[in-house]
């Protein structure tokens, strides 16, 4: 068996030049210390991604993205083919997890600063990956037409359209008109299976790239210090084998939720019908929805949703540009106060998306 092995290495060595890959690989090392852990949520996230994709497209194979097949389609894939069920639970509790270990590792990599020079662009490309996959979970959650996500998908465009001067036109482009009908649901499908994923993956191979290109950095107080002292281990095999270990242990959480607690499907969406009653946004959004419930309707003379939207927008753009606004920030006060923002940021998210769902 080795033998076969090692004359169909040195047949595809021959033609692609193996050789310089297993090289590369033998010199690239990873930095050793108390948040090596941190390392691997990117390769969680990839992982997640690889899922999305192929449950993605065996769902394609039965999925019909109109308004009279959407949800009948959703419903004979599980209830009639083998192991539909299983597939779109999977699928759906994938993307889930997906934006929780996308979330993770954003927060892992602001803690850790490494979107420090030389950096930037790598931050940049993963920021806008993670809006992505935000988009991806809003633009899949009305696929199956039902009525949760009928009316959840009404309430967030109508926020949307609450956007000084350009809010009507983003409404009007996301919904495909003036209301939420097939044409909105024609329209999301292809966000979500050809305009998000060809998007992301560019940004992607461009971050993949960069990351093998500059290496995994270390945490700023580590650095100081003098480095990790010496300590690394090799990309290949011993952290690859690290990763897989953690991938495997990821699939099996996936498979018990998928399992123990499959997706639901409700009822279909009827846009004559009343919204269900303590209708809510799926979790990674459940911070916000909470936050512009307690913000007045009227401040001074901006309307507090108005207010709310514009605040979370600067927000965005201000942490997406920390590189830039950070730049001068390796040591003293301003060092410890980015900490403390982040820190604000996660409790803030954590106690607002509890209060969301207890409410």
């Amino acid at each position: 068996m080795k033998k076969r092995l090692n004359i169909l290495y040195e047949w595809v060595n021959d033609r692609v030049h193996l050789e310089d890959l297993v090289e590369f690989l033998g010199k690239k090392y990873v930095p050793v210390h108390s948040h090596s852990v941190w390392y691997y949520f990117g390769g969680v996230s990839l992982f997640l991604f690889i899922i999305q994709v192929v449950t993605g497209i065996l769902l394609l194979l039965y999925y019909k993205g109109s308004e009279e097949l959407a949800f009948e389609s959703i419903k004979f894939i599980m209830s009639k083919v083998a192991f539909g069920w299983l597939i779109r639970s999977v699928h759906s509790w994938a993307a889930n997890l997906f934006v929780l270990a996308a979330m993770i590792h954003m927060f892992s990599v602001y803690f850790t600063k490494a979107y420090r020079k030389p950096r930037e662009i790598t931050w940049l490309t993963g920021m806008l990956m993670f809006f992505l996959v935000l988009g991806f979970g809003f633009s899949g959650y009305l696929l199956p037409w039902n009525e949760l996500a009928f009316f959840a998908t009404k309430v967030g465009t109508d926020i949307a359209g609450v956007i000084p001067v350009i809010g009507k036109p983003i409404m009007v482009f996301l919904r495909g008109g003036e209301d939420v009908t097939g044409a909105t649901l024609s329209r999301f499908f292809g966000f979500h299976v050809a305009v998000f994923p060809g998007i992301f993956t560019v940004l992607l191979g461009i971050h993949l790239i960069l990351v093998q290109r500059q290496g995994m950095s270390e945490p700023l107080h580590i650095e100081r210090g003098g480095g990790s002292g010496g300590k690394t281990m090799p990309f290949f095999p011993n952290f690859l084998l690290r990763d897989l270990l953690l991938w495997l242990i990821v699939l099996n959480l996936l498979a018990i939720l998928a399992v123990f607690f499959p997706w639901e499907l409700g009822q279909k969406a009827d846009a004559f019908a009343p919204a269900p009653a303590g209708i809510k946004p799926e979790w990674y959004f459940m911070f916000m929805f909470q936050t512009l419930k307690y913000i007045p309707a009227k401040l001074w003379i901006i309307d507090g949703e108005v207010f709310g939207i514009m605040l979370f927008s600067i927000a965005g753009l201000l942490w997406t540009l920390v590189p830039f606004w950070d730049a001068k920030s390796a040591r003293g006060e301003k060092s410890r106060r980015i900490i403390y923002i982040g820190i604000f940021v996660v409790m803030y998210i954590i106690a607002l998306t509890i209060l969301g769902w207890l409410s």
